[in-house]
C-alpha cells in the first residue's frame, strides 16, 4: 500500500510540474557530469612579459643616458649596439659626461674627432653579456681593444676606478652596468681637443 502511495505522489508530482499553465521562462536542468566540448584552446589569461630592449632602446629610455646615446649616435654606432651581441656596456651616465673638461663632449660629438669618439666609445663595451655577480677582478679585453681594469670589493665592482652605480639592466642583446665616470682607454689624451 505504501508502495502505491508512493508512487501516485511522484505521478501527481510530475503531472502538476508538466500541466503547469505558468509562462514563466526560467527552467531548470539537470547537473552533468561531462565537461561542455570545445574546438578552441583554452585562452592564456596572463599577459606574456614583455621582451627587454636593445642596448641603444633602453640607454634611449632613460634621461641619464642622453648624453651617451647623443655620442653613440655622432661616432655611428648605433646598429652596431642594436646588432645581435651580446655585449656588456659600462654606460656612463650624463653626470659622468658633466665632471669631463668643460667642452669637451662638444669637441667630441664633432665630425672630425669621430674617431676619437668612437675609441673611447668602444673601450666602455666588453663582447659577451657579464652578469655583476658573474664579474670576475682582472684585465678585461674591450671592444676598442685595450684591456679594462675590473676589480671587485664588498659586493661593488670598478672598472678603471670607476664604480658601478646600477648592475644588471638586461636588454635584449646583453647587459648594461651603469657607471659614475667616463673611462678612457690608456694613451688617449683628451686635453689636446
Amino acid at each position: 500500500m505504501r508502495k502505491t502511495i508512493g508512487i501516485a505522489v511522484a505521478a501527481a508530482a510530475l503531472l502538476v510540474a508538466c500541466g503547469s499553465d505558468d509562462n514563466d521562462a526560467t527552467t531548470t536542468e539537470a547537473p552533468t557530469t561531462e565537461a561542455p566540448m570545445t574546438t578552441e584552446a583554452p585562452m592564456d589569461t596572463e599577459a606574456p612579459a614583455e621582451e627587454p630592449g636593445d642596448i641603444v632602446a633602453i640607454a634611449s629610455g632613460s634621461e641619464d643616458f642622453s648624453t651617451l646615446v647623443a655620442a653613440v649616435s655622432a661616432a655611428g654606432l648605433v646598429e652596431t649596439l642594436q646588432g645581435e651581441g651580446p655585449f656588456t656596456v659600462f654606460a656612463p651616465t650624463n653626470a659622468a659626461f658633466e665632471a669631463l673638461p668643460a667642452g669637451l663632449v662638444d669637441k667630441l660629438l664633432l665630425p672630425e674627432n669621430k674617431d676619437l669618439l668612437v675609441q673611447i666609445l668602444t673601450y666602455h663595451v666588453v663582447s659577451g653579456a657579464v652578469m655583476a655577480a658573474d664579474v670576475v677582478a682582472g684585465d678585461v679585453p674591450s671592444v676598442e681593444g685595450s684591456n679594462i681594469a675590473v676589480t671587485t670589493n664588498d659586493g661593488g665592482v670598478q672598472v678603471n676606478g670607476a664604480n658601478v652605480t646600477t648592475a644588471d639592466l638586461v636588454a635584449s642583446n646583453g647587459v648594461i652596468h651603469v657607471i659614475d665616470a667616463v673611462i678612457l682607454p690608456p694613451g688617449v689624451d683628451v686635453s689636446a681637443l
